[in-house]
């Protein structure tokens, strides 16, 4: 295996189109790990106790439209 140094040196050899490539699939990449990051602590109850504020939050009526919050932001 080659170091991340190594990595970075030969990615800047590649021509433009394959670092574009690249990119496109290390983004893919990491979106995939999220979401089983995400299942994985959904399946073990690490994010328990934060649907349960926003369950309270909506039962609470406290709450704000997701529009109303990314315009006054």
């Amino acid at each position: 295996m080659k170091t991340l140094s190594e990595i970075e040196a030969s990615i800047k050899q590649l021509p433009k189109e394959d670092i574009r490539q690249l990119a496109i699939w290390l983004q893919d990449y990491l979106e995939t790990q999220w979401d089983e990051q995400i299942e994985t602590d959904l399946k073990s109850g690490k994010l328990d106790h934060l649907i349960a504020k926003a369950e309270a939050d909506i039962a609470a009526n406290n709450v704000r439209d997701l529009d109303e919050v990314i315009n006054n932001a």
